[in-house]
């Protein structure tokens, strides 16, 4: 009996306000149009145990949290997220669509938080299992004006200096400067069917590969 390839892993970051939720709906709607098997996932979050870290991570009134407390606790998070979830879907050659990810914590805790990005990743390359995104989208936007756009209360993270969104968003065109196989750059300042046109061809692009 025939092994059940591989699902393909599709991951979407970007700074705050960088309109990511809007594609990530667009994506997974056309996936299904076109018949796809398609999973949709969050970090942190997205099973039990990692909702409640989410709470705990966001709460405004955790400001006592430590850099070091905070980057074990998306980890762990991601952690319980890849073993229930992630992996079994890949495993059934489901499509999973990810609303952030190890990226995240790299740039959010590595650059933001000035933390030791190769510990960050090592970390990271024990909790994943070996998951890593097939593609990623960095949907990259100036840091005021991502922010500029939440209209609801900002969260623990949201809050956080200028200075810091900026160091995030840096970390990221780092990071997509190193790997321009996987990351692909869009930027968040065109019209929502101009940045989803661009999605659709880089992910037919993917499913297309044999």
């Amino acid at each position: 009996m025939p092994t059940k390839a591989r699902g393909k892993f599709i991951t979407f970051e970007g700074s705050e306000g960088s309109g990511k939720s809007t594609q990530i709906n667009l994506l997974c709607e056309y996936l299904k149009s076109e018949r796809h098997p398609v999973l949709f996932v969050r970090e942190p979050g997205g099973v039990k145990i990692s909702e409640k870290i989410r709470d705990i991570l966001l709460d405004v009134k955790n400001q006592e949290m430590n850099q070091e407390c905070e980057m074990l606790l998306y980890m762990a998070a991601r952690a319980q997220l890849v073993e229930e979830v992630v992996q079994p879907a890949l495993k059934q050659g489901k499509i999973v669509i990810c609303d952030r990810f190890l990226d995240s914590t790299v740039v959010y805790q590595g650059y933001g938080h000035r933390m030791d990005v190769a510990f960050i990743r090592k970390v990271g390359r024990f909790v994943t299992q070996g998951c890593d995104p097939d593609l990623t989208f960095l949907f990259d936007i100036d840091a005021s004006k991502g922010l500029a756009r939440i209209k609801r209360a900002k969260d623990r993270i949201e809050k956080r200096a200028m200075a810091y969104h900026r160091r995030v968003r840096d970390g990221y065109l780092e990071i997509a400067r190193r790997e321009p196989r996987r990351i692909k750059v869009i930027p968040s300042e065109q019209s929502i069917e101009e940045i989803h046109d661009q999605v659709v061809k880089y992910v037919n692009r993917l499913l297309s590969k044999k």
